[in-house]
């Protein structure tokens, strides 16, 4: 591309962004609405701040527990600070300077005696041989990857269970792949060997494992990605953005290069044409379920935090807000839905963490871009203080429609009526461009629902199934068997697959 060219590129993306914006600000009276439930949210999960000495600044963009149960973050200004008294009653953490002299840490795991340090430019081996509480010791484990731009961020994930690690990398300046593999997900087995893995990333935010194992990245959105999502990452998968198809030619092991996609498509029409391209497995509708979607873990604490247990937790940067996640398989494609969960945290979210106590870690800045939180970096402990609120728990689909379960028994004249239940469809363009407008939106007719035996579930039929389309649901009228309103009444299932009667049965 030449100056001028280049010149008029970037002004015509500046426009889009700008009308983009333009539409989030309108859009945000509708996330004022919807997660305006802050007061009731701190009925159930409270939050409490853990104090940061004046003059640090801890920008957190990592988390891990350490064997003894104190905390180690990574910070964007590339130091590891090991916290203690986190899970504290009445925390009054103690901060102790582990490693300086990183860049943007965005992974971190702990494993025998050593940090496993995600940075912009490697991944990297953390240690302390003398013992004197420092890190002295750091080894490159791999930087099979370019780095050269602010942009150029880089996640990584905890250990498979292979012992193998996942690096996603961002694209440079968010729009480009000038830097060797950015955009593709790399692969680091147990002795460094670093292979790619698969390619079409943008701007991920966050890479790991769901409650299968399976690997998942969250990805921004921008071009080729009309909204934020969850996207299931295979061997040799094309993850939907064309920008580090130029890098194949290094990457033998991902097999051809794809076929360029059609931009104004759709992704359940493209998938059946670019046979390496994996649609996305959740999408977060844009604003209503966050702008900037980040860091994610697994609920494993055994009850402790709750009724959603094996569930995603995800941050979002731009809203300060957190969500949950559920993922299934169906027809050996990933999906599943989205759901609120918790708004009112200080600062922008880059990540989260369960602590040993069974408390759900947030930290993260409002560096760089606009956030609705007011502090500059906060480090915030969100805890279930056992009441059980009444929400949708998980959504999973049916040959006919889905199967809705709840944290608690609803009443079942208001459960067993199907106009209680208020569905809507929608999908998104497939293009290049910057995001993307809901389009094909429609009204989706609840047929017919059979509660569960215990109250604790409701199963839908509707009128259609569509795959490649996003189900919107909206349980404002429904109540529980004391009466009580949803804390959440919305929910998004994303359809990529429609299992089989048969299929179903298996299950």
């Amino acid at each position: 591309m030449n100056p001028f060219s280049d010149r008029i590129f970037r002004m015509a993306m500046l426009l889009v962004i700008v009308m983009v914006s333009s539409v989030a600000v309108a859009g945000m009276e509708e996330v004022g609405e919807r997660w305006g439930t802050e007061v009731r949210e701190r009925e159930y999960y409270p939050i409490v701040s853990l104090p940061i000495p004046p003059g640090l600044v801890i920008e957190a963009g990592a988390f891990a527990v350490l064997p003894d149960q104190r905390i180690a973050v990574g910070t964007r200004h590339g130091e590891i600070y090991v916290i203690s008294g986190v899970d504290d009653e009445k925390p009054m953490p103690e901060y102790h300077l582990f490693a300086t002299g990183l860049d943007e840490i965005f992974g971190l795991v702990w494993k025998g005696d050593a940090f496993y340090v995600t940075q912009s430019c490697e991944l990297t081996r953390v240690s302390d041989r003398d013992g004197d509480g420092r890190a002295d010791r750091f080894e490159t484990i791999s930087d099979a990857w370019g780095y050269a731009n602010y942009h150029e961020y880089a996640f990584g994930s905890e250990f498979d269970a292979d012992g193998n690690q996942f690096v996603a990398l961002g694209l440079s300046e968010s729009y480009y792949s000038h830097a060797l593999n950015r955009g593709f997900v790399m692969k680091v087995s147990p002795d460094g060997r670093t292979t790619a893995f698969a390619s079409g990333l943008r701007s991920p935010g966050g890479v790991g494992l769901d409650e299968y194992g399976a690997l998942f990245c969250v990805e921004s959105q921008g071009p080729w990605n009309c909204s934020c999502s969850l996207k299931a990452v295979s061997a040799g998968s094309f993850q939907g953005h064309p920008a580090s198809f130029e890098w194949y030619r290094y990457a033998p092991e991902l097999g051809p290069v794809p076929e360029l996609p059609k931009s104004g498509s759709r992704v359940v029409l493209e998938k059946e044409r670019v046979r390496q391209l994996v649609p996305y497995a959740v999408i977060f509708p844009y604003i209503r379920m966050g702008r900037s979607v980040t860091g994610f873990c697994v609920n494993r604490t055994s009850g402790k935090f709750g009724p959603f247990e094996n569930q995603m937790f995800l941050g979002d940067y731009t809203l300060s807000v957190l969500m949950r996640a559920t993922t299934e398989q169906v027809n050996g494609v990933w999906q599943g839905a989205c759901y609120p969960f918790r708004e009112g945290l200080s600062t922008g979210i880059l990540n989260v963490k369960f602590t040993a106590g069974g408390h759900l870690l947030a930290g993260g800045t409002n560096r760089g871009w606009p956030v609705r939180g007011m502090k500059p970096f906060a480090l915030e402990r969100v805890q279930w203080n056992g009441r059980m609120p009444f929400e949708i728990n998980r959504i999973t689909i049916r040959p006919e429609g889905f199967h809705v379960t709840f944290t608690k028994p609803v009443d079942r004249v208001t459960a067993a009526a199907p106009e209680t239940y208020s569905l809507k469809s929608f999908t998104h363009p497939y293009h290049g461009g910057y995001g993307g407008p809901e389009i094909e939106r429609s009204v989706v007719t609840v047929k017919s629902v059979q509660v569960g035996d215990d109250g604790m579930s409701a199963t839908l039929e509707v009128d259609r199934l569509v795959q490649g389309f996003v189900y919107e649901f909206d349980l404002e009228k429904l109540r529980s068997q004391d009466q009580e309103s949803l804390l959440h009444r919305d929910a998004y299932y994303t359809v990529n697959e429609i299992p089989s009667p048969s299929e179903q049965a298996l299950k």
